[in-house]
């Protein structure tokens, strides 16, 4: 089955010479949800506004549905809902007038039940009369989301969508976006939060100064990409590593009764069993011994670093 959007070449220059995107190609599949990552400035918004055709792209094309977003405007813009990361709503409307009018926006005819269906996903139902101005910052968060999903698109776009929003919320609102993907939803966010990304995301981009960095399948990613660490608790503090250990690269924590050890898990010899044999003939007694695994924020940080 073709992607639902594919975006090639696509690059992006303002007026004042700065360059948001820089020569950027994606594939985007039916039913997914992607996590776009990256930095303030990195050019997340500008690539959704440029799908969504709120901005016009400098130079390359993207396609929605199979559909060009410049000949076929009204078409694509027809499948796509948007949160924005401003929160743009009329105070004095009500929740419920403040959705079945986006819903006309896009032609839709009236449909008290969709409307209805989509306040009580959102837990609006019981605020539907009231005037926005009146509700909390998240529940205005709700209600933008409520506005993009009145239409019933396909695609829905999350442009930071639980800035603001308290932990408990935001853990209903991935209820919600993993809902939404069961339904057949394509879900493109960005965020700041990584541990969203790697909560909702079955895959990752990353991008920093206006490039796709990288795009993949989050697992894939993280064991491709992740490393393996090993904790050493020693029982008595060392003030440096033994020369003979320098071969194995240790890390030494501040106090000194800690050891930390990196390795590539896939490699045909980690080098643990060499190193307890080595730590022991140095004369360091072990209290204890832990591993962990490197998180998704720890390769985005080191992809970021590593961009010129």
């Amino acid at each position: 089955m073709p992607p639902i959007i594919s975006v090639s070449k696509l690059s992006k220059t303002y007026d004042g010479g700065h360059q948001a995107l820089k020569d950027v190609s994606l594939d985007i599949e039916r039913g997914e949800i992607l996590a776009l990552l990256g930095p303030n400035g990195a050019g997340k918004t500008t690539l959704i506004s440029i799908i969504c055709g709120i901005v016009s792209a400098s130079a390359g094309s993207v396609t929605v549905d199979g559909h060009d977003i410049i000949t076929d405007y009204r078409h694509t813009r027809s499948l796509i809902g948007l949160v924005p990361q401003e929160i743009t709503l009329e105070p004095f409307e009500t929740v419920s007038n403040t959705v079945n009018f986006s819903r006309g926006l896009f032609g839709k005819p009236s449909n008290p039940a969709i409307v209805e269906k989509v306040l009580r996903a959102l837990t609006l139902w019981d605020k539907k009369d009231q005037k926005v101005m009146t509700l909390s910052g998240g529940m205005k968060r709700r209600v933008l989301i409520a506005k993009a999903l009145s239409h019933e698109p396909r695609i829905l776009f999350l442009d930071e969508p639980t800035a603001g929003v308290d932990v408990e919320l935001r853990k209903e609102m991935w209820d919600l976006v993993n809902t939404l993907r069961d339904d057949g939803v394509t879900i493109i966010l960005t965020t700041h939060y990584i541990e969203e990304a790697e909560a909702i995301a079955n895959r990752v981009g990353i991008i920093n100064a206006g490039e796709l960095l990288l795009i993949e399948d989050k697992d894939i990613m993280m064991q491709r990409m992740g490393k393996k660490q090993m904790q050493i608790k020693l029982q008595d503090s060392v003030g440096v590593v033994p020369a003979p250990l320098s071969s194995y690269n240790l890390e030494r924590s501040e106090d000194g009764l800690t050891l930390t050890y990196t390795y590539d898990t896939k490699a045909e010899r980690t080098g643990i069993t060499k190193l307890l044999t080595d730590l022991n003939a140095a004369g360091l007694i072990l209290r204890d011994v832990q591993t962990s695994q490197s998180s998704l924020e720890q390769i985005f940080v080191d992809l970021v670093k590593a961009t010129p």
